[in-house]
């Protein structure tokens, strides 16, 4: 379960049809245990509009593979609700990066506020890594991503990896947002082009009106249209899709309408954007 930076996980990542929030909470407490041990918050910073990413002491030995996630969970909070004080967050930090970073949408609830607010130095719990959602290996496939929003968090990880490591994979980003003032991490992904030859970013504006900021890309909603565009010549890809519920299930119409394989189709939905 993925919540939107946080993740609340239909583990719809090999197919699976998404789970209600009761559904998707009990299976993350009675799955497999993870290493559990104390964090410490370092610093945090708005990297969008309503959007902050919080860096925490990357324990010793700890290591993780890019696009998996963890759980964060508050302790003696001074408030609480029935959400309980705990979510789960995909990595935002590449392994070879100090630190650990997820980040979120700010919502009103009582988590958020007790998050943002947290004194610098506070410790939380953390457990983990877990997750599937991982780059494939083999180079003679692209990956095609389909994302949008927060949704993000986890490409953070896998493209700074695959630039670091040189990795030969074939990597288009599709990132769909409304404004470029909602695009988490959008300078940083732009400049990663420079980066990797092999990595091509297409980001997409669907409200531009509503922006004070220039924008010379692509407008309007991700489409079959534009993924033809940019997809010419690419034969038999890996698709990835993660969001928000209702992104997930229209990328996922639009790819299975151009006859892709269910098999080939790797999807995370995030909730409570």
């Amino acid at each position: 379960m993925i919540e939107y930076g946080c993740q609340t996980f239909p583990f719809n990542t090999f197919g699976q049809p998404g789970m209600d929030k009761a559904s998707q909470e009990n299976k993350m407490s009675t799955a497999a245990a993870s290493p559990t041990c104390v964090t410490k918050l370092k610093s945090r910073e708005e990297v969008a509009e309503q959007t902050m990413a919080f860096r925490f002491e990357k324990p010793a030995a700890f290591t993780f593979t890019p696009g998996q996630f963890i759980d964060l969970t508050l302790l003696c909070p001074p408030k609480t609700n029935a959400e309980g004080d705990g979510r789960a967050f995909s990595i935002a930090s590449a392994p070879y990066e100090d630190f650990l970073m997820v980040a979120t949408r700010l919502r009103d609830t009582a988590f958020k506020q007790v998050l943002r607010s947290l004194p610098l130095g506070t410790e939380v719990k953390m457990e983990g890594p877990s997750g599937n959602l991982k780059l494939h290996h083999d180079k003679s496939r692209a990956a095609v991503v389909l994302t949008g929003g927060i949704g993000i968090t986890p490409f953070r990880s896998i493209l700074l990896n695959a630039a670091r490591e040189k990795l030969p994979i074939p990597i288009f980003l599709f990132y769909g947002n409304r404004r470029p003032e909602d695009a988490a991490f959008l300078d940083e992904l732009q400049e990663l082009e420079k980066q990797n030859p092999h990595y091509k970013l297409i980001a997409c504006m669907s409200e531009m009106e509503k922006s004070h900021r220039p924008w010379k890309g692509e407008r309007g909603l991700i489409d079959a249209q534009m993924l033809a565009k940019y997809l010419k010549g690419v034969v038999s890809p890996i698709d990835y899709i993660t969001g928000p519920p209702g992104m997930v299930k229209a990328m996922h119409k639009i790819l299975k309408d151009t006859r892709v394989d269910d098999d080939n189709i790797r999807t995370e939905e995030f909730a409570g954007y």
